[in-house]
């Protein structure tokens, strides 16, 4: 009966866990191109995921974006993150939540943006 208890607590914690990755993807995918910026490596855009995700953890637990997760959401590439979005992680991103926080942080999202499998209102 312990064990029933420990996997169901496991299996929500993976659950959340994958939820707080798509969140701060959509954080960090939800943005304008900037054309004039040269293609990134795959090394490189690991790298800006990386620094997203442990920048912006405490948004999954329904915090404000700290002022190191707004840096990362203005400077972070649309283009690194957008191609991971599948229908699947996008079913479980709250999007006018994810918009009002990137709006928060100083970035515009364009009506009707496509990032992966979202589209913008």
């Amino acid at each position: 009966m312990q064990e029933k208890g420990k996997v169901a607590t496991g299996k929500m914690e993976a659950k959340r866990w994958s939820s707080f990755i798509l969140l701060v993807a959509v954080l960090l995918g939800m943005w304008e191109v900037n054309k004039a910026d040269a293609a990134l490596s795959a090394a490189q855009c690991k790298e800006e995921r990386r620094l997203g995700l442990n920048a912006c953890k405490p948004v999954i637990y329904g915090k404000l974006p700290s002022p190191a997760c707004c840096e990362r959401v203005r400077v972070s590439h649309v283009e690194c993150v957008c191609p991971d979005i599948t229908p699947k992680l996008a079913a479980l991103i709250d999007l006018d939540r994810a918009i009002r926080l990137i709006e928060g942080c100083g970035r515009r999202v364009p009506r009707h943006f496509k990032c992966g499998s979202i589209t913008t209102p």
